[in-house]
């Protein structure tokens, strides 16, 4: 069946909407087939709960935290534990991978950077910039932002979203030719379908999911709640959308 691995992952460390400790992921992910995970905390402009008004190594230190205590609770375990970030501009987020703590330590400028200044930093730094759920839509938001230009690839499958969201995205992400990811977006246990990515070959590090994104080696899975894992492109209800968006969409092209 190969490896599954979630990628989408938030912690009650570093998220304030996270309901769950790093270490508590391991035996509960584990249990339902997965072979690791990419925590991804919301970072400062997002929905963080990190305080504001400390110096910038104990914020990255504290946001750092909910990875660390996975990565400690899986040693010894065949369980790979690795780090990414979902970054927030306005209300568009982007899962950044293939960058580090420290490479947070040394880049306090990113809080002042643009879609695309990010995009290039992250290139620089060996990694890739995913659109996370382009087509969300909920209560607190009055737009859909998409930067087609300031991204490597589109989240087409994202388990916290209604299906005709995750279907424009898929769609969209179709149009550009980008490499598609999927993810649960998990923040707290719960026992319904669940998202990932599937690989022929066992991932040693983040680098080694960076590469197979861009080769396009991994598979966009849906993981039902009986266990059933499902391609997302075999999802017509996932791929093919009913409808349009709701809200109104909007390229902020250059920032």
């Amino acid at each position: 069946m190969g490896f599954l691995y979630e990628t989408h992952l938030h912690t009650c460390e570093a998220s304030a909407c996270g309901k769950v400790h790093g270490e508590e992921y391991i035996p509960y992910l584990m249990d339902k087939g997965f072979s690791g995970i990419i925590v991804t905390d919301h970072f400062f402009n997002g929905n963080t709960c990190v305080p504001e008004n400390l110096p910038w190594k104990e914020r990255v230190e504290i946001y750092a935290s909910g990875y660390e205590r996975a990565l400690k609770a899986a040693e010894g375990k065949d369980f790979n534990v690795m780090f990414g970030v979902e970054f927030n501009f306005w209300k568009d987020e982007y899962l950044l991978y293939g960058i580090d703590k420290q490479w947070l330590l040394d880049n306090e400028c990113i809080m002042e950077m643009t879609r695309h200044e990010l995009f290039e930093a992250v290139h620089k730094a060996g990694g890739i910039m995913i659109q996370a759920h382009p087509y969300r839509e909920r209560d607190y938001l009055s737009d859909i932002k998409l930067a087609p230009t300031a991204c490597d690839g589109v989240e087409v499958y994202n388990a916290a979203n209604k299906p005709n969201m995750n279907a424009l995205g898929y769609e969209y992400c179709t149009e550009l030719g980008l490499p598609m990811t999927a993810g649960s977006d998990i923040h707290f246990f719960y026992e319904g379908d669940m998202g990932g990515m599937l690989f022929e070959k066992k991932l040693g590090s983040i680098a080694d999911y960076v590469a197979a994104i861009k080769e396009r080696s991994g598979i966009p899975v849906r993981l039902s709640a009986d266990g059933t894992i499902t391609p997302v492109a075999e999802i017509k209800e996932q791929t093919v959308p009913t409808g349009l968006p709701t809200l109104p969409v909007l390229y902020p092209e250059g920032k």
